[in-house]
């Protein structure tokens, strides 16, 4: 690494730069960056933490992953918003065995209806009992 690019790390670092970035710009691997500003100290300006959901500014603990919210209560609320934004692993697709109807369930694999009312008309026959 030259005298120059490590002039530029330091320099890209003190204006928030982050490791990607450098090593995309400078042509040279990220591990490298890394380790240059761990040895020198170069930590990047953290700008003021905010809540993604009501703005409330929110302390940051060093050495811990960055907080995006400032509560629980906040946090389920920006979710329940933004649900295309979920990356939701466990969908299962099944066909309704009472209607025929194809039907997709999320977290449970153990479902077999699309409906409680198809439930209970495969079940009891559409007979209602007392």
């Amino acid at each position: 690494m030259t005298d120059e690019q490590k002039q530029q790390i330091i320099a890209m670092r003190r204006d928030g730069a982050g490791y990607g970035r450098i090593a995309a710009r400078l042509q040279i691997s990220i591990n490298t960056v890394k380790s240059f500003c761990r040895r020198h100290s170069l930590a990047a300006k953290s700008a003021a933490s905010v809540c993604e959901q009501c703005g409330k500014p929110i302390e940051q603990n060093t050495g811990r992953k960055r907080k995006r919210f400032c509560c629980d209560a906040c946090r389920n609320k920006w979710w329940n918003a933004h649900l295309e934004l979920v990356k939701r692993k466990a969908v299962y697709n099944y066909t309704c065995p009472a209607c025929g109807k194809k039907f997709t369930v999320y977290g449970n694999s153990h479902r077999k209806f699309c409906s409680h009312a198809c439930y209970i008309a495969y079940r009891f026959g559409g007979v209602r009992h007392g």
